[in-house]
């Protein structure tokens, strides 16, 4: 989608780091803004979305043991007191910025993929921001002067989500990619662990030497699942439920019935409705006067779009994909499990091509 975005992740954390440096000489924060992102798994956030353990989570393998933790130790900086900062659980006043709505990874990750990706949308006025962060007694606000500037990465956001991070073209190899990993799990071909240790090229050339399901050909020849079916949220019931992007397992099963519901074969359909609520997020003190939270929910919805995508062409039932995600998950599992369609004879009558 976007082939001059080859920016690496060793850049992004530097930047954190170097933002860091700008608010705080607390070394324990310094360096969990240099090593947020220490566990993440390759290709960025979609193996999450398949069901993966948050990268997070995977940070205290590198920092407890090796050559990291021996060089933390010289430091005086063991891992017990770096990991609460970067997994967002820590009382400090300072967590706030490097896990929060106004973390340094979000100020540098949204700048650093606008100028990569050659795009005007994640503008943001990042020097405001950070003279205008204040650290009170329960942690890190913002002063009056900063509100402006927080509106607007808000809206850079927004901007990103709906342009960049949720393109259709992001979205149909995202879907592609998590399929063929899954796949490869489910075989036993890979472990969750060897994954997670993983190099970009590494996995991919992992993936290619044993795929049946023809994805991994195809994602290296640039051959996307194209567009069935696209829907705005802002066109769809306003009670939609969140299996789709909370439950991966849940996610493929549906996909498969789909896909024998309607003729194809194995592996060609995926269902995509992504949503990221958390990231929307600004609740920081001193911003309550904007009234942001409430904005921050339309926007998230706004960037929100429901696609079904397939490798070989397809009409999809469109009112039928609508009644479906707005159907609970306890649903749909009762569905799936008494062998019901879940292309109801209602929602057939509509199709998207």
């Amino acid at each position: 989608m976007y082939p001059g975005a080859t920016h690496t992740r060793f850049e992004h954390a530097l930047g954190a780091y170097h933002l860091a440096c700008r608010v705080t000489k607390e070394l324990d924060v310094q360096l969990a803004a240099l090593l947020h992102d220490i566990g993440h798994y390759p290709f960025s956030h979609a193996l999450e979305e398949a069901g993966l353990p948050p990268h997070e989570s995977l940070a205290a393998r590198h920092l407890r043991s090796g050559a990291l933790a021996a060089a933390l130790d010289r430091l005086g900086v063991p891992a017990e007191r770096l990991l609460p900062l970067i997994q967002g659980t820590s009382t400090s006043r300072f967590a706030g910025l490097v896990a929060g709505s106004l973390d340094v990874d979000k100020l540098d990750y949204l700048s650093r993929d606008a100028t990569m990706c050659g795009v005007p949308y994640g503008v943001i006025d990042v020097d405001r921001l950070l003279t205008s962060l204040t650290l009170g007694p329960d942690g890190i606000a913002l002063h009056t002067k900063g509100l402006a500037a927080l509106e607007s990465l808000l809206f850079a956001k927004y901007q990103m989500y709906r342009n960049v991070y949720w393109h259709h073209a992001v979205r149909s190899a995202t879907s592609m990619f998590k399929r063929l990993v899954r796949r490869a799990i489910a075989s036993g071909r890979m472990s969750p662990d060897d994954i997670a240790v993983a190099t970009d090229d590494g996995l991919s050339h992992e993936l290619q030497q044993h795929d049946r399901t023809g994805l991994a050909r195809a994602l290296r020849e640039r051959r996307l699942a194209k567009r069935a079916l696209d829907i705005p949220a802002t066109d769809l019931p306003a009670e939609t439920a969140d299996w789709p992007s909370r439950d991966p397992d849940l996610l493929e099963r549906v996909e498969d019935r789909l896909t024998r519901e309607l003729g194809l074969r194995a592996d060609q359909l995926f269902l995509d409705f992504p949503s990221k609520p958390d990231m929307f997020d600004v609740s920081i003190p001193g911003a309550e006067s904007l009234g942001l939270p409430r904005v921050a929910a339309e926007l998230q919805r706004s960037a929100q779009r429901l696609r079904v995508f397939v490798l070989e062409p397809a009409e999809i039932p469109a009112r039928a994909i609508v009644e479906l995600v707005t159907w609970p998950a306890e649903e749909v599992k009762a569905r799936l499990e008494e062998d019901r369609g879940l292309l109801s004879a209602a929602g057939r009558g509509s199709a998207a091509s």
